[in-house]
């Protein structure tokens, strides 16, 4: 969502609406891009220009649109942080899954009730899964809690974005009898057979970590009793249930490390849900420096490829909102066994279903420095400040700067952002044209836009610089910046004192556009 500012009088204008209902029926070429040409990890955006924000989730097809599933941490929860705020869990729909859409949260989560059961004071709410019940013609959301005994609680909803509703608490067979929001169950996955019935693989957290599989209720709104115990010896967590011809697998997170940037990938086959289940096989040391999320069937041209997910969480930091995402096919041999995974840059797939993404068009629109191959980093405080600087293309008014940005670390001011004349390097000179204080509390943990509108006269072909800074003295603003592809956007410097010198940082560009009408 994006936060726009006035340089006027300071205004936080948040407006989310509901999309038309997307189709894919045709195939379709896209690229995934998981990390760009120095193996640095790459934001993906959504149609906004706003950083995903939606982690240890999975993605979900359903009538031929894609569907991202995750938890949100942007609002800036913190996992163990008392006074941290629960965000909720977001979807994202996409026919590409490269150009993502924003359908918002799942449910309300911002009343009591939720914030009692997952804010910072509890162990957290984590692992939205969906699936389809074809019978009761319902989608069917399980989340992992921490405020019951069962460790789930379960909603319904007639569309695959929601709103959903939470129904009756469900019984599993595991730790039944164990204390109330104790660390009993957790870390999950939802599958549904070829046949109808489904399935919840879990962690059952008072044997250190061991898989369970257990069959559920016809409506998927419970546990039948029926499982099987001890698929994995323990310290695993994170399991996949997905089927592949007539053999099932369960990948899983070998060993269980939260919030851990290179756990390993295993798995493990059988030829029913309930087992008996092979020996483990580790086919990834390290996940492509993540920890296991989820498989998922995609349907191609040429069949069915099985997408395997890890969040590549921010060095274990305990909010998450600037973890990325690898996504890539597993490879499978001609018995079955899975090939050892070779992480991957870019991953090109022929979607059985699929059509181009579009960016949301803004009207107005002069210069624009995209959302590919960006990565972020985080500095900006004291008296370390950065700049970014752009041609006008046309004669106009300055209607909107946007700049992505994002905090960390707690600062203890807000960060100011100045718009000056350009000297023939593209640095700033003079003094400020505008200046704008934004508060703390008004930017994002995830990488998000911050606009603003000048509301100046803009000379076509003169150059400009807008500068970030802070007087914060802790935690630091970070921005997005890209400086492996050529940009023709304007210059990109930094200075360490408070602007007495700026050094132009040759080949980068800034996450910004601008609105000229």
């Amino acid at each position: 969502m994006m936060l726009f500012l006035s340089w006027l009088p300071l205004q936080n204008v948040c407006a989310q609406t509901r999309p038309k209902k997307m189709s894919a029926k045709r195939a379709y070429q896209t690229t995934l891009t998981n990390f760009n040409t120095k193996g640095q990890q790459t934001i993906r955006f959504d149609n906004m220009g706003e950083a995903v924000d939606a982690h240890d989730g999975e993605i979900a097809v359903f009538n031929g649109v894609y569907y991202l599933y995750g938890t949100s941490y942007g609002c800036g929860f913190e996992w163990g942080k008392k006074d941290a705020p629960f965000c909720g869990f977001k979807v994202y729909s996409s026919t590409d899954m490269v150009t993502w859409t924003n359908r918002g949260l799942l449910f309300d989560a911002s009343t009591q009730v939720w914030q009692s059961r997952c804010n910072g004071s509890t162990y957290g709410c984590f692992r939205p899964h969906v699936v389809y019940n074809k019978t009761t013609r319902t989608y069917v959301l399980w989340i992992n809690v921490y405020d019951n005994r069962v460790g789930f609680r379960v909603f319904t909803s007639s569309a695959p974005t929601g709103p959903f509703t939470e129904v009756a608490e469900p019984t599993l067979a595991v730790n039944s009898n164990s204390p109330v929001a104790g660390l009993n169950n957790g870390d999950h996955d939802t599958f549904v057979d070829d046949d109808g019935k489904g399935y919840i693989a879990y962690t059952d957290w008072r044997t250190t970590g061991t898989i369970v599989i257990e069959e559920l209720t016809s409506d998927y709104l419970s546990g039948t009793g029926k499982h099987v115990k001890a698929v994995t010896a323990g310290n695993t967590e994170a399991p996949s249930l997905f089927r592949r011809k007539d053999l099932y697998y369960v990948t899983y997170s070998d060993p269980n490390c939260g919030y851990c940037a290179g756990t390993g990938t295993s798995y493990k086959t059988a030829k029913s849900p309930l087992g008996p289940w092979s020996e483990g096989i580790k086919i990834s040391d390290n996940s492509c420096g993540g920890q296991p999320s989820f498989v998922s069937p995609i349907e191609l041209t040429s069949g069915y490829i099985y997408l395997y997910g890890s969040d590549l969480w921010n060095n274990a930091a305990k909010n998450e909102a600037l973890a990325n995402y690898y996504w890539a096919p597993l490879t499978f041999r001609e018995d079955g066994s899975i090939m050892p995974m070779v992480c991957q840059e870019n991953v090109k797939l022929d979607l059985a279903a699929g059509s181009a993404g579009t960016r949301l068009k803004r009207k107005g629109l002069d210069r624009d420095a995209g959302d590919v191959g960006f990565i972020r980093h985080c500095d900006i405080q004291g008296n370390l400040w950065r700049s970014q600087s752009f041609v006008a293309g046309r004669n106009g008014i300055l209607t909107s700067i946007s700049i992505t940005t994002f905090k960390t670390g707690y600062p203890n001011a807000g960060m100011a952002v100045e718009l000056y004349m350009a000297d023939a390097s593209g640095l700033p000179k003079g003094g400020a044209l505008k200046s704008i204080s934004i508060p703390v509390e008004n930017v994002s943990w995830a990488a998000n836009q911050i606009s603003f509108s000048p509301k100046i006269s803009m000379t076509k072909g003169q150059q400009y610089v807008m500068v970030i800074k802070s007087a914060s003295t802790t935690g630091c603003y970070g921005f997005a910046y890209q400086d492996t592809v050529a940009s023709k956007q304007g210059v990109a410097s930094i200075t360490t004192d408070a602007g007495k010198q700026y050094v132009a940082e040759k080949g980068r560009t800034l996450k910004f556009f601008t609105v000229i009408k």
